[in-house]
C-alpha cells in the first residue's frame, strides 16, 4: 500500500487546488507543512519533505507542485528510496525568479523512481522547453498541457480528473522493493 504525500510549492496550494482537494478525498493523504511558505530555504523545505516521507510507515507516491517538485528533485537518497513514483506537475524554474533561488541549480540526473512531469505551453512559472529538460534529465514520462497555465486555480484546475487518473496510474503500480538498505538519519 502506497501513502500520498502531497508537497505544494511556493506560497502553498489554497482551497480548491487540486492538491487540497486530493488531501482531502484521498484517504491516507499527507500534506507536508512548510514553517515558511512565502521564503523559502531549500534545507528547511527539504528537511521538512524529508521527515514527512520518513514517518510513513512504507512506500510513498509523491504528488508535488510548482516548487514541490524542485524540492522533491534535491531529496537526499534516504527519502528518495522509499518514493516509489511521483506526479511532477508544473515545476517551478528557480533560476528564473530571486525568492526561489536557494532551490537553484536544479538537479539534472535521472530519479530514482518513475515519475510523470506535467507542464503547460504557457506556464508563467517555467518555460515548457525547460520542463521538457527536466523530463528528459529525470528520465521522467512527460505529459505536455495547452494553455493550461501554471495547473492551478488561477488556470482552472480544481478537481483536474486528467491529475487524479495520472496519480492512480502511480499509485495502482506494485509496490517495489529495494535490495538495498537505506539509513533513515537526517
Amino acid at each position: 500500500m502506497h501513502t500520498l504525500i502531497i508537497i505544494p510549492g511556493w506560497r502553498d496550494s489554497g482551497p480548491g487546488h487540486w492538491q487540497s482537494l486530493w488531501a482531502e478525498q484521498i484517504p491516507g493523504a499527507v500534506r507536508v507543512q512548510q514553517d515558511d511558505w512565502i521564503t523559502p530555504s531549500r534545507q528547511a523545505w527539504i528537511t521538512s519533505i524529508t521527515q514527512t516521507i520518513l514517518s510513513q510507515p512504507g512506500p510513498v507516491v509523491v504528488a508535488a507542485h510548482s516548487l514541490g517538485c524542485i524540492a522533491t528533485t534535491h531529496l537526499p537518497p534516504q527519502a528518495a528510496a522509499r518514493i516509489q513514483g511521483a506526479l511532477l506537475v508544473a515545476p517551478a524554474d528557480p533560476e528564473r525568479r530571486g525568492v526561489l533561488a536557494d532551490f537553484a541549480p536544479v538537479p539534472y540526473q535521472a530519479l530514482p523512481y518513475r515519475s510523470i512531469l506535467v507542464a503547460s505551453n504557457n506556464d508563467p512559472y517555467c518555460p515548457v522547453r525547460t520542463a521538457g529538460a527536466y523530463a528528459r534529465a529525470w528520465g521522467s514520462e512527460f505529459v505536455r498541457l495547452q494553455n493550461a497555465g501554471h495547473i492551478n486555480v488561477e488556470a482552472g484546475f480544481g478537481p483536474w480528473p486528467l491529475g487524479m487518473a495520472l496519480l492512480h496510474s502511480l499509485m495502482d503500480a506494485p509496490v517495489h522493493t529495494s535490495p538495498v538498505s537505506v539509513s533513515a538519519e537526517l
